[in-house]
């Protein structure tokens, strides 16, 4: 019993820490790639509150997000797929990675695991729909890097 209590404390943190750094890691490895340079990496809440219910719209606003900001002339002459592709990879990251660590966590029978996979496949589908439909998401930045925008 008291084995499991440390198995299910690390599989939640596990997840958690996943949520809240390889979005701006995301952002970071794939805009590198691609050419695109970044000026100074932060660390705070979400720049999109609006994506979050209401309930929990200010504890995501205050929590420490790991985030990367973009090096402005290396924006202006990234190609506009470049920067649709930096963008998309963020929130993209956000609800696959820590889904990726819910699916190892059931493969390796952590007790719960199966519910909190559950709970993790939700939580990806309402963070790629709600980034969608945004105004001020990742998703509408690379829609509106496609147009030239």
């Amino acid at each position: 019993m008291h084995s499991r209590v440390p198995a299910v404390v690390a599989m939640l943190a596990a997840w958690v820490l996943l949520y809240f750094f390889c979005h701006g890691i995301a952002h970071w490895v794939v805009g590198r790639l691609l050419g695109i340079r970044f000026a100074f990496y932060t660390v705070g809440g979400t720049g999109n509150p609006e994506a979050y219910p209401a309930g929990l719209r200010w504890v995501f606003a205050h929590l420490p997000f790991f985030g990367v900001q973009t090096e402005k002339a290396s924006m202006q002459t990234a190609t506009p797929m470049a920067k649709a592709i930096m963008w998309s990879a963020g929130v993209t990251s956000s609800a696959v990675v820590p889904t990726l660590g819910a699916l190892y966590a059931w493969r390796s029978g952590i007790p719960g695991s199966k519910l909190f996979l559950i709970f993790a496949i939700v939580w990806a589908i309402a963070t790629l729909a709600s980034n969608w439909t945004s105004r001020t998401g990742d998703y509408s930045k690379a829609r509106r890097a496609l147009r030239g925008r």
